[in-house]
């Protein structure tokens, strides 16, 4: 794919990753591939924010020479340490050892740390601003948005924020900007990524919102290191954000379970059923075979979430155990919580979700739903009516 032009000056030369399958590790799975974004600014300085993940550097300076010879680099902006974001620079600096590199004091730390290169870092702090002669790079720090040495970068003269890992989405496309792809599919990839990466965070989200706002900045294109560009609707991901980051939810309902004989499958339909009758848009979720990320992305929408499993050894399925995980870590906020579930010689599961949910910040509605052995007609309607209870809660 060629370099684009962005604005006056301005270029992305990322790379698109359309394989990639998950992210972290095994941590997240990433259906729709992803992008590493890099920008070329260019100006009496030339100036490059951000390099690509470390494998595809050749696409970096593929598309860095289609605007100029990257040995006339002359700054190097990190607003992100993280390998994804940092991994070429190695590759930059051996081909522009003297260029200055421009980062946070943490993230000075982290590259010395991951690079061991002799370079020329400048740290910079927020309200520090880097002249490079028509255009003015101005710096603000965004520490745990979403690692501690993270920081924005804003081109005042064209009102383009690059905040890296914020606002973005793991999405591949063959175009850049939010009027020319499917936006419903972006916007579903960037509630996935809030989720399952910046829920835990929401707190810092709103406060750097409050501040970005009180600096008066005008943002005419949001930038991100990971997906498309926002330059149609820039407020359109930050309202996303601010209703994420304070916990609004729908009138919705996701119902989390596994089974071993189908009666703990029978209790989640029944409780399914109650919800449906109650009018509350709900959707089930088998955990055995359904992506606990995706199943994370429509929590943040939801404003209940009831988790059941049979007893096995005393204690849940081992399949429950990484969502419950996920959650205690995510600190989702805002939501209501139930446990279900059905056992033979002991009833350990449901106390083992109650706890985790608690732990996740959750407030529990309720007693939990059990049924021993395989439920009875009656049995299943109090998990109907369990279904309709959760209804009348929200």
């Amino acid at each position: 794919m060629p370099s684009v032009k962005v604005a006056d000056g301005i270029y992305w030369v990322g790379a698109v990753d359309w394989n990639i399958r998950y992210f972290h590790g095994p941590a997240y799975s990433t259906h729709r591939g992803t992008t590493y974004n890099a920008y070329l600014i260019m100006d009496e300085q030339i100036t490059l924010v951000d390099t690509v993940y470390r494998p595809f550097a050749g696409d970096l300076l593929r598309h860095i020479r289609e605007v100029v010879d990257p040995s006339r680099i002359n700054n190097v902006i990190i607003n992100h340490i993280e390998t994804d974001h940092s991994g070429s620079l190695p590759v930059i600096m051996d081909l522009v050892p003297n260029a200055r590199i421009y980062c946070t004091q943490r993230g000075k730390e982290g590259l010395e740390k991951h690079y061991f290169g002799d370079w020329d870092y400048n740290v910079v702090k927020t309200g520090d601003e880097l002249k490079i002669g028509k255009k003015t790079i101005s710096f603000i720090e965004a520490p745990m948005l979403h690692w501690p040495d993270s920081m924005f970068s804003y081109v005042k003269e064209d009102a383009v924020l690059m905040p890296n890992d914020a606002f973005g989405q793991h999405i591949a496309t063959n175009f850049r900007f939010d009027d020319e792809v499917d936006i419903d599919e972006v916007m579903d990839e960037a509630a996935k990524y809030y989720a399952n990466i910046l829920l835990p965070f929401s707190p810092l989200v709103l406060k750097k919102i409050d501040e970005v706002t009180k600096l008066g900045i005008d943002i005419k294109m949001i930038c991100p290191s990971h997906g498309i560009i926002w330059r149609k609707d820039p407020g359109r991901i930050i309202n996303a954000y601010l209703k994420w980051a304070k916990g609004e939810a729908e009138r919705k309902v996701i119902v989390v379970y596994d089974t071993m004989w189908e009666s703990t499958e029978k209790m989640a339909k029944a409780i399914l059923a109650g919800l449906t009758a109650a009018g509350v848009t709900a959707k089930l979720f088998k955990l055995s075979v359904s992506d606990r990320n995706d199943i994370i992305k429509e929590m943040i929408n939801a404003r209940a979430v009831i988790v059941g499993s049979p007893t096995i050894n005393n204690d849940i399925l081992p399949t429950i155990a990484p969502l419950l995980d996920d959650m205690k870590g995510l600190k989702p906020r805002n939501k209501l919580g139930l446990a279900f579930g059905s056992y033979g010689w002991g009833g350990g599961a449901v106390g083992t979700i109650e706890g985790r949910l608690k732990d996740a910040g959750l407030e529990i509605i309720s007693e939990p739903v059990t049924v021993k052995w395989v439920p009875t007609p009656e049995e299943l309607d109090k998990c109907y009516e369990a279904g309709k209870m959760v209804a009348e809660k929200l």
